[in-house]
């Protein structure tokens, strides 16, 4: 497949190039850090910091699922990537977004937890419970990517091959197929819109059930609630 880019203008490439080079560097700095701080800090052995490290790990490996290759992208006038490439860049990208969409659900729920049962916390959010959220977060995102690898690694591919987009993903790629997507296109909305709609409707339900509860406490339990849901 050709890729079309960002742009098609040299000095804007370069620019480009300076740019996403400093912010991919920053972000993978930043998650890293975190989660350095998490692993070697014995004081930071509960559960918020436990996902917020995996958070932080799964960011990292996210942002170079696409990024580095976007960027080297920058400096050739064409840009090209194989098949294999291309279904390993999707199913990636999908895989670690959907569970980084799904471990901030977990971490909803953590802090439900922590502000609404305090005195059950860590009878609740104990070792094993934090690792087989974490693990079914991981699956959600294995099963989302997946998805979307079945339906379009086998399409034919006979035409046209430039990728209107600077990376690899659904839509750009059914628009090449040599086939009706329409059936398949919709499903691509239902699980990606599922996934947004639903989760996005859950994060809401929870810090609002979070906020209703601070009702009850006083100024400075109220502060000390919220503290613990800035990280979020």
């Amino acid at each position: 497949f050709v890729l079309s880019g960002l742009t098609q203008s040299l000095q804007g490439q370069r620019i480009l190039f300076v740019v996403f080079l400093l912010i991919y560097m920053v972000t993978m700095v930043g998650n890293l850090l975190i989660v350095v701080t998490v692993v070697v800090s014995p004081t930071l052995n509960a559960p918020m910091y436990f996902f917020l490290g995996n958070l932080s790990f799964m960011d990292a490996v996210y942002s170079t699922t696409v990024t580095p290759n976007m960027i080297i992208d920058l400096l050739y006038e064409k840009k090209t990537i194989s098949f294999q490439a291309c279904m390993s860049q999707l199913f990636l990208g999908h895989l670690f977004g959907g569970a980084e969409i799904l471990l901030l659900v977990v971490m909803a729920y953590d802090r439900y937890v922590a502000i609404c049962k305090p005195l059950h916390y860590l009878r609740i959010m104990n070792q094993r419970v934090c690792v087989l959220l974490l693990l079914l977060a991981c699956v959600g995102g294995f099963l989302h990517a997946l998805v979307h690898l079945v339906f379009v690694y086998n399409l034919p591919f006979c035409g046209p091959n430039v990728i209107d987009h600077f990376i690899c993903d659904m839509y750009p790629l059914l628009k090449l197929a040599c086939t009706d997507t329409y059936v398949i296109g919709l499903t691509v909305v239902a699980n990606d819109g599922a996934i947004c709609v639903v989760i996005f409707t859950v994060l809401l339900i929870s810090y609002g059930v979070i906020l209703h509860s601070l009702k009850n406490l006083s100024q400075e339990g109220r502060r000390k609630a919220l503290s613990t849901c800035g990280s979020h």
